[in-house]
């Protein structure tokens, strides 16, 4: 069904979009992904928001700590996979060791034994894996409710569910109460930012757009992106 709703959505998206002669390169469909951007911000602002607002203002600091851990743990798995996928080994060993320390010893990934251990955490994901092999970015696109992506990271979100271990709980109500609690939590980790970016009076569609392509960039290349402004190609690894 996940599968369907993207492809679906993509479709509309690449179909139904005008572009103008002015647009500009990375972002050919910037009035449908404005209007995007918009309807999800008024989204953010009147249901979100207030929600992780009330949720860092009433759960301790330690146990929002724990929640974020126990998250990131679990996303290590799938990360794991795409760095086989990606041949990374020095990744694979980081990350392998990672999940043992932290499932194990660190009460599944509640305490993060590893990062105090100086075990650096790799985070990857399928839109990753098919950069490192040579898929462009394509242009960008704002997706209801998901957010923001280059087409390939946003044609790779069916293959990101399937490894996604909480989506795959047969559980219905574990399964959304825990997607609903990582949503919350990521969202109150990020609230002091978009404060500040509310705060500055800058163009918040610009500001992200440009923010979310220069860390993707960054994490294809692992941190070490070609000076060249228009992505190419990575080398293998």
């Amino acid at each position: 069904m996940r599968i369907a709703v993207v492809a679906a959505i993509l479709s509309l998206t690449l179909a139904g979009c005008a572009t103008g002669p002015n647009a500009n390169p990375r972002d050919p469909l910037e009035p449908y992904n404005r209007t995007v951007f918009g309807f999800n911000d008024a989204v953010d602002r009147t249901v979100l928001k207030p929600i992780a607002t009330a949720y860092r203002n009433v759960t301790p600091g330690v146990v929002r700590t724990g929640v974020g851990n126990f998250f990131s743990n679990l996303e290590d798995f799938w990360s794991l996979a795409n760095s086989v996928m990606q041949l990374k080994g020095q990744a694979v060993v980081d990350t392998a060791v990672r999940l043992s320390v932290n499932t194990f010893l660190g009460l599944a990934g509640v305490i993060d034994l590893a990062e105090e251990m100086g075990i650096e955490r790799h985070k990857e994901d399928f839109g990753q894996t098919l950069g490192h092999w040579g898929v462009p970015g394509g242009p960008y696109v704002v997706l209801p409710f998901l957010g923001n992506f280059t087409l390939r990271d946003a044609s790779a979100l069916p293959v990101d569910f399937k490894g996604d271990m909480v989506s795959n709980l047969s559980h219905k109500r574990s399964r959304y109460s825990l997607k609903a609690l990582n949503l919350v939590d990521t969202r109150a980790e990020f609230l002091n930012a978009s404060s500040l970016i509310e705060g500055a009076a800058l163009d918040k569609y610009t500001f992200t757009r440009d923010a979310y392509l220069q860390a993707r960039r960054s994490l294809i290349y692992d941190g070490n992106p070609p000076d060249e402004d228009a992505e190419a190609k990575p080398p293998a690894k």
